[in-house]
């Protein structure tokens, strides 16, 4: 990958600059699992010194972005099918309760943009535009998290937000099941539409259930 100058801006430390810029590359899917990050070329293409490119490395590796091997260097980390599985687990239940929650608690407003973005995705199916599609999905998750009212929901959602999304990532590039996807989307809406939680609940479940099962079958071959 080839990196960009960074703007510098005074208020944050250069350390923390790099890492949130190499964060997101790693989130976004342009730093892939395996992939070295050179320090030497990473600053020189930054245009910083070694110094805080070393730190952002260091930052990432403390929250599980990165890995360092002995005499190698180090390397954007990949998500253990053991890890998958975990964050499987939860969120099926957070978002069987969210959207419980948003069917009772989403104002008109939010369900509109929320139709917008199930919209979005039906458009990025037809154009198997993929990048859109993540991005529609994230959204269309995040919009339902929101919509629940409930701060603490939300706060737990948004610490767990890059397990989430480095998975969406690998999920939306081994599977190619996206008009499942569709169809749950729409089935969660339209109960949310329709204020009904418990359909709501068990149709937000079984999305992540379906997903969980073709990434058991994935692990076994």
């Amino acid at each position: 990958m080839n990196f960009e100058k960074l703007e510098i801006r005074n208020y944050k430390p250069l350390g923390e600059v790099v890492f949130e810029y190499l964060r997101n590359a790693i989130l976004a899917g342009e730093l892939k699992p395996g992939e070295r990050l050179m320090e030497v070329t990473i600053a020189d293409q930054l245009g910083v010194s070694r110094t805080p490119v070393r730190e952002a490395i260091r930052k990432l590796e403390k929250e599980s972005f990165v890995i360092m091997i002995p005499r190698k260097g180090a390397y954007v980390a990949d998500l253990t099918k053991k890890d998958i599985l975990e964050v499987l687990e939860i969120r099926k239940e957070l978002e069987g309760f969210a959207a419980y929650l948003a069917a009772d608690r989403m104002t008109l407003t939010e369900k509109e943009k929320l139709g917008q973005v199930v919209e979005s995705f039906n458009e990025s199916l037809i154009n198997m535009d993929k990048k859109n599609m993540i991005e529609s999905d994230n959204q269309f998750h995040s919009l339902i998290f929101e919509g629940t009212k409930n701060q603490r929901l939300i706060n737990i959602i948004y610490d767990l937000h890059d397990q989430f999304q480095r998975f969406r990532l690998i999920y939306f590039n081994e599977f190619n099941n996206y008009k499942e996807i569709q169809a749950s989307h729409n089935r969660i809406f339209d109960a949310i539409i329709k204020e009904d939680g418990p359909k709501a609940r068990l149709e937000a479940e079984n999305h992540v259930e379906n997903i969980r099962f073709l990434v058991n079958k994935w692990i076994a071959e």
